[in-house]
């Protein structure tokens, strides 16, 4: 224990060692037991502090406050306990009418492609498809591959 670290602990919780941190109160005990002056300066400083704070009670709330604040709560609604049907049966419309308008826009793209693009590039892109399966590459050894590489 430094006297700084025994300055810092009598500064913010108080000449009443019940008040310090347990895992440093054995520590600062030792220190003020060793340091008897410079310890009982700190804490004569601190107990004028603490009996100051003592002081200052708080008067406890009148009795027209409390009635105040009782009359101006809230007053708690009855929790039902299953969820009515209407609520149901809207959730469930809800969820219905969200699949329904995914659909409603998968068939508007398809039919707005099928009318904008022309047969020309319909016909191009499925020759491309068609060249591209037919590469030697993708055919396998198992199961005779066009291209011989059987001289190399």
């Amino acid at each position: 224990m430094t006297p700084e670290r025994f300055h810092t602990l009598v500064e913010a919780y108080g000449a009443d060692p019940r008040r310090w941190p347990q895992d440093e109160r054995a520590d600062a005990l030792a220190w003020a037991r060793a340091h008897r002056t410079q310890a009982d300066a700190v804490l004569e400083e601190a107990l004028a502090l603490d009996a100051w704070l003592a002081r200052d009670l708080v008067a406890p709330p009148s009795r027209a406050l409390v009635e105040q604040i009782v009359a101006s709560a809230p007053v708690a609604v009855p929790v039902q306990a299953k969820p009515d049907r209407a609520k149901r049966k809207r959730f469930w419309w809800s969820g219905a009418a969200f699949a329904g308008v995914g659909i409603a826009g998968a068939l508007a793209g398809a039919m707005a492609m099928s009318m904008l693009l022309p047969a020309s590039t319909l016909n191009s892109f499925h020759a491309q498809q068609e060249a591209l399966h037919e590469s030697s590459y993708m055919d396998s050894s198992f199961g005779g591959s066009s291209a011989d590489w059987g001289d190399e």
